[in-house]
């Protein structure tokens, strides 16, 4: 959630010991398959066996021994309706990532924050939802802060847009499909032809927005981080008033360069 903060602005970048999955696979079939079903629960969120099994195209007994032993080890649990999804011990290896990700991601949030003037923010995605990880602060007495480590639909914020936009058509579905796509304000994007129209959009600009669809009278601009293995995106984010279109066209130019940037940082970590 969004909110109005009032004051002075806050000194440093935060960031999230959160999850953050990066993508990999051994050079075993096994591990390869016990990889690719945390990769799938990541991607697609709580799953029944039949789908897993399915997806990574092995019988399901061998897929239920795969996911009892992930189960034992706590990297995946298993839910009362019998579906599967990520376990918790995650959360200490993801929070690894994000201590690499931290001194990468805060010089350029800064950066926006200190040109554009406005907050800036970095999300991943994780599962169906984007996970806001680190966020710079306005200088305005007046801006707008959300909480590091919250959770948001895809379909309603700009991170969440940008992120989509860079995935396949069928796995943007399923995560929209996943999450559901509820109304958070009435400039929300409710309708799956209306979303594809709109990402079309962000394609062709190059750029994600959220005017008001999540918060009312909060505006947001987003850039994907391209070329790297975990789906994030970065973005700024004020009032309504400030955000305007001339303010968009500094804005984008610099979220570009900055996503770039952070790409070509967090290849050399990532791999």
């Amino acid at each position: 959630m969004w909110n109005l903060v009032t004051g002075p602005g806050q000194p440093s970048t935060r960031i999230y010991a959160g999850a953050v999955e990066n993508k990999t696979s051994g050079s075993v079939q096994s591990v390869e398959r016990a990889f690719h079903l945390l990769e799938l629960l990541a991607d697609n969120g709580d799953s029944t066996l039949t789908e897993l099994s399915a997806a990574i195209d092995v019988p399901a007994p061998t897929t239920h021994r795969f996911l009892k032993t992930l189960v034992s080890l706590g990297y995946v649990r298993q839910l009362p309706n019998r579906q599967y999804g990520l376990g918790l011990k995650l959360t200490r290896l993801a929070g690894r990532v994000d201590s690499q990700l931290a001194p990468i991601v805060a010089p350029h949030l800064d950066t926006l924050a200190r040109e554009i003037g406005e907050s800036a923010n970095l999300a991943v995605l994780e599962g169906h939802m984007v996970v806001y990880i680190a966020q710079s602060p306005s200088r305005h007495a007046m801006r707008m802060f959300t909480e590091v480590g919250h959770r948001a639909y895809t379909h309603l914020t700009g991170v969440g847009k940008a992120i989509l936009a860079d995935l396949p058509d069928e796995q943007m579905a399923r995560i929209v499909g996943r999450a559901g796509m509820p109304a958070a304000t009435d400039r929300s994007i409710t309708d799956l032809t209306k979303l594809r129209k709109e990402l079309g959009r962000v394609r062709r600009a190059g750029y994600a927005s959220d005017n008001g669809e999540q918060e009312p009278g909060v505006v947001c601009y987003a850039v994907a981080i391209p070329d790297v293995p975990i789906s994030m995106a970065i973005s700024v984010s004020g009032p309504a008033f400030r955000m305007t279109q001339e303010l968009a066209k500094q804005a984008v130019p610099l979220l570009i360069a900055e996503a770039r940037s952070i790409s070509e940082e967090l290849l050399g970590v990532l791999g």
